[in-house]
This record gives structure tokens, C-alpha cells and sequence, in this order.
């Protein structure tokens, strides 16, 4: 028997026209250093429009790729929309990225055109001369862009427009957006968001159990847009008619702590490490959070320490998510669940989060599935309509397991669904033939109060095969030692855990999306450019 309901396309141009009409009125503000300029939703809507008219007179048509070099902004958002419902595909560009590989990726999903910030001008330049296929620049903003050539101006392009855009019809399963793996060993690799998925993955976005975003909403993206959409939170939250706050270049936590307290959000998203510079600004510039409904965190693990100071201080709730670019990215959010007691919070808040209707998900040993149990430990594959099948022009069939999405992440999953990661596959450390986690020793050791940051990499050691060594950034002033840090560690994990090798650092090295990059404490180890202490001992190397 089959159904008799309407089969009407699920796709971006649908939920941007619903809320375009219905909550026209809703604001978008963009700060600039000082205040922010506005527009409401219906003001956007027009504008998109006019993009889209604008790129069709350049030629761009159903499946060309055109790229975005911009902040979190309003014109952001106008292309997140006017690119995408006119049949072409959004692609957003990592600013971050080394010019070897933001080179790759353009090259690579064919840019035709990239609409680019003024500010942000000087470091497309350095690529421009290498780019294969790309067309023209629209550049955003009034500053100088002379570096780029010939460019049009956003605003003048827009302008020039009549007003209105004959919207395609779409089919649901067709590309909107694409974005670009980071931090991988080799080139990135593209993924491919359908309109079907990013309207799913907005449904479940705005669900309670996940964000919970209404119109009463005031929302704070931090996390860039070029970052898996900013985790679906601009498409989530226009589709529940929520106000937007968009940080623009503004990102150090002075500027933010002042946009918190003049614009009053209610809830934000951003990497650890942006909450640890706004918690260390605290310390000495008292700051109104009293706004935030909730802090979503994630990108890397959220250390309890970071939740536990963060609502003492602030009375704010951080809530950690968990998931990739190839899962659009929500895949968990660790909500506590509905048993838990109030003294128990942190120990469910620490989880790395429970998996969301929509994604289905697995614990595999080699091509044994294992029992969610809370304590086996495999590797944790999902699979979904949200969840990448494969990768742009890149065959990795080792990504892949019968259908199922190979994360790369260790951990275990509990009968509740509560995801425990404990390593990245490969991070962790084998030590005398059991494991040792990573991330679980990383937590423990930036609970100590004066560690600002800690990263911990496997190191050769001739009796035990491998051995953490502990690459530790202290406050400034602290006097800190490796014997005091092992101390603390003594009550927190198992004694064979703790680190006897330590290395005291200005910064852990970031990937362009700020999740720690292990990979270069590696190489720094191996060419012998860190400081290794024993505890106890003199520097071994």
C-alpha cells in the first residue's frame, strides 16, 4: 500500500521563502568593531535575490560552483541562500587554510567566481595567479582590492538589479554547498551537502532535544561559515525565524565579550579555545553572559574544567556536540538525559554527546559489531540522510565500510546512546599492550587551574613500545612544574597513564577550524624542536 501524501521537495529554497515571509520582520545585525548595521529577514530576502539575478548575468548556471572568502556577515548569509536556491553551489572557502591548500580546493571544485571581503583581499591575492578556473571576483566592502585585478563590487552588482529572482524548481537531491575537510594528512577532501540533507539537518537542529531555536532566539554564530556551515546553525536558525548576530572579523574575546553584552544573545557556538580566551579575559574584565540560554561547544572535546569554570562564573550552561564536515555536522549533543540528578550534570555534560534521530550509528572491531555496553571500544561509524556517501572526485573506499561512514573516532557508546570518544584511530596510545586515552588524559590535565591548554601525543619508549609525552601551555606567571602537574594527576587517572615526559609550550598548534594539530607536535618531536622534561629529571631531548 502506498502513501497519499504530497511529495513536495525538501529543499533550501522552501524553508528560505517560509521564513522570508513569515518572520520577515526578524533581524540580522552585523558588528562592525564599534555597532552593528541591520537588516531584517525581508531586507535579506530582496538582496539574495538581487545576487542571484546578478550571478545569472554572469553566467553562472545550475551546478557551477561559486566560492565565498568572507566572515560570519550579512552578505554571508545572502549568499548562503541566493547561491544554492538559484541551482548553483555554495562554496565556502577556509580562510585559514595554507595557500597550498586553499589552492587544491579551488582548483579542485572548479570555482567559477569567489565573492570575497575587502579585508580579506591581500590573502586571496596570494593564490590568485595559480587558480585554474576561476572567472571574476565580487568583492564585499569599499576597501581596496586592487591585488586582485579586475573585480566587481558586491554592492554595485546588487544594485544594478531590478529586484525579484524566478526561483528553479530543485530537485531535493541536488547539490547546495560544499565544504572541505581540514586538518587531514594528504589534499582535503570535498563533501557534498544535497538540499534534501541541509533541510534535515535544519529539522533536527531546531528540535529541542538539539538546539531548540525559536523566534524568540537571538543567535551568535562564532563558528566560522566556512566551518560545515557553521554546524547548520545559519540554515537552522533562519528556518525558525530567529535574530541573528554575526561577529564579522570581530573574533578575539574583548570584541565578543562587548557584542555579548550590548546585543544580549541567547545562545552561541564556537571551538574550545574561544571560550578559554573569553574565560582568561574574565579574569580581569567582568562580563554580562546573563543572555546565553546556551553555549554550544565543540570542534574538539569540551574539557569539563572549561564547563564547570564557565557556569560558575557565569551561570552558563555548555553544552558539548559532537560531529564532522561529512556529517553536516551534527551527529551528537550531550544533553544530560532525563534521569540524571543534579550532581551527576557535568559527568553526562562531559560525554561527548548522544546520538540525534536521523543518524544511525555503530561501535566496530575490525567486522565484529560491538554491544552498546558503555564499555567496548571500536571505531564508531554512522550512517544517515545527512551523513556523507562519498567523497568529492576523491575514490576513498577506506572511508567507507558496507554503507557506513568510518569516523575515525574510538570510543564507546552506552545503551542511551551516550557516545564516549577516547581517541582519534590515530592518536591513541598503546602502552604495554593496553590503551591509554588521550582526550580523557588532555581533560584531566587542564583541570589543573593554571594549564590553559594540553596536548598529549604518543612517543617511542623502549620498555613499555609507547609512552604519552604531555604538551602543556600554562598561565602566564605560573610557576608550575611536570612534578606538580603529576601530582594533580594522581587522583584523576590510572598511575600508569600519567606522563612522565613533558613539554612546556607557548601554544598548541591549531588546525584552520582550531581543533589541536597533533600532527605538528610530532614533527616538532622528531626534529627535536621540543623541550622534553622528565618528571624529576633534567631535559631527556
Amino acid at each position: 500500500m502506498l502513501s497519499t501524501m504530497q511529495d513536495r521537495p525538501l529543499t533550501i529554497n522552501s524553508l528560505f521563502e517560509h521564513s522570508r515571509r513569515v518572520y520577515s520582520d526578524s533581524q540580522v545585525a552585523t558588528f562592525t568593531g564599534d555597532t552593528c548595521r541591520r537588516a531584517s529577514y525581508r531586507d535579506v530576502g530582496d538582496r539574495a535575490a538581487r545576487l542571484a539575478s546578478a550571478l545569472q548575468r554572469l553566467g553562472i548556471k545550475e551546478g557551477d560552483r561559486v566560492g565565498t572568502f568572507l566572515w560570519n556577515s550579512q552578505e554571508h548569509l545572502e549568499c548562503y541562500f541566493a547561491i544554492p536556491c538559484m541551482s548553483a553551489v555554495l562554496h565556502t572557502l577556509n580562510l585559514r587554510l595554507f595557500p597550498e591548500q586553499l589552492t587544491y580546493i579551488i582548483n579542485h571544485a572548479e570555482d567559477r567566481v569567489i565573492i570575497v571581503d575587502d579585508s580579506l583581499a591581500p590573502l586571496l591575492a596570494r593564490v590568485a595567479g595559480d587558480l585554474k578556473t576561476v572567472e571574476r571576483y565580487i568583492v564585499v566592502g569599499g576597501g581596496g582590492a586592487a591585488v586582485l585585478g579586475d573585480v566587481l563590487r558586491y554592492e554595485d552588482l546588487i544594485a544594478a538589479e531590478d529586484g525579484g529572482f524566478d526561483w528553479p524548481q530543485i530537485d531535493e537531491r541536488s547539490a547546495a554547498a560544499m565544504c572541505y575537510t581540514s586538518g587531514t594528512t594528504g589534499n582535503p577532501k570535498g563533501v557534498v551537502y544535497s538540499h534534501r540533507s541541509t533541510f534535515l539537518h535544519s529539522l533536527a537542529a531546531c528540535a529541542a532535544f538539539t538546539f531548540g531555536f525559536t523566534e524568540h532566539d537571538k543567535i551568535l554564530p562564532i563558528v566560522p561559515m566556512f566551518h560545515a556551515n557553521a554546524w547548520g546553525i545559519p540554515y537552522a536558525g533562519w528556518m525558525a525565524g530567529s535574530d541573528f548576530i554575526m561577529p564579522g572579523r570581530f573574533l578575539q574575546a574583548e570584541p565578543l565579550c562587548r557584542l555579548i553584552e550590548a546585543e544580549r544573545p541567547t545562545f552561541t557556538g564556537a571551538v574550545p579555545t574561544i571560550w578559554n580566551d573569553l574565560l582568561r579575559l574574565t579574569d580581569t574584565r567582568p562580563t554580562d553572559m546573563s543572555s546565553l540560554r546556551m553555549v554550544i561547544c565543540g570542534g574538539s572535546a569540551v574539557p569539563r574544567s572549561l564547563m564547570e569554570r564557565f557556569q560558575e562564573r557565569f551561570g552558563v550552561r555548555i553544552i558539548q556536540a559532537w560531529g564532522m564536515t561529512e556529517t553536516s555536522p551534527l551527529a551528537a549533543v550531550a544533553h544530560p538525559p532525563r534521569a540524571a540528578k543534579p550532581e551527576d550534570e557535568f559527568d553526562w555534560r562531559a560525554k561527548t554527546g548522544r546520538i540525534r534521530p536521523g543518524v544511525a550509528l555503530r561501535i566496530v572491531d575490525g567486522e565484529d559489531v560491538l554491544p552498546w555496553d558503555g564499555k567496548s571500544i571500536g571505531e564508531i561509524e554512522v550512517s544517515g540522510p545527512w551523513i556523507t556517501g562519498a567523497y568529492y572526485g576523491d575514490d576513498t573506499p577506506e572511508k567507507f565500510h558496507g554503507g557506513w561512514l568510518r569516523t575515525g573516532d574510538v570510543g564507546t557508546v552506552d545503551e542511551k546512546g551516550f557516545i564516549q570518544i577516547t581517541d582519534r584511530a590515530k592518536d591513541v596510545i598503546k602502552s604495554g599492550g593496553e590503551w591509554i586515552s588521550t582526550v580523557e588524559l588532555e581533560n584531566a590535565i587542564m583541570a589543573h587551574p593554571d594549564v590553559v591548554e594540553a596536548a598529549v601525543i604518543g612517543v617511542p619508549d623502549d620498555r613499555w613500545d609507547e609512552r604519552p609525552l604531555a604538551c602543556v601551555v600554562l598561565k602566564e606567571g605560573s610557576a608550575a612544574t611536570a612534578d606538580d602537574l603529576r601530582a594533580f594527576l594522581s587522583e584523576r587517572v590510572a598511575k600508569w597513564w600519567t606522563p612522565e615526559r613533558w613539554s612546556f609550550i607557548k601554544e598548541v598548534p591549531k588546525t584552520s577550524v582550531g581543533k589541536f594539530d597533533k600532527k605538528v607536535l610530532r614533527a616538532q618531536r622528531e626534529k627535536n624542536e621540543l623541550k622534553i622534561v622528565e618528571a624529576g629529571s633534567k631535559a631527556i631531548g
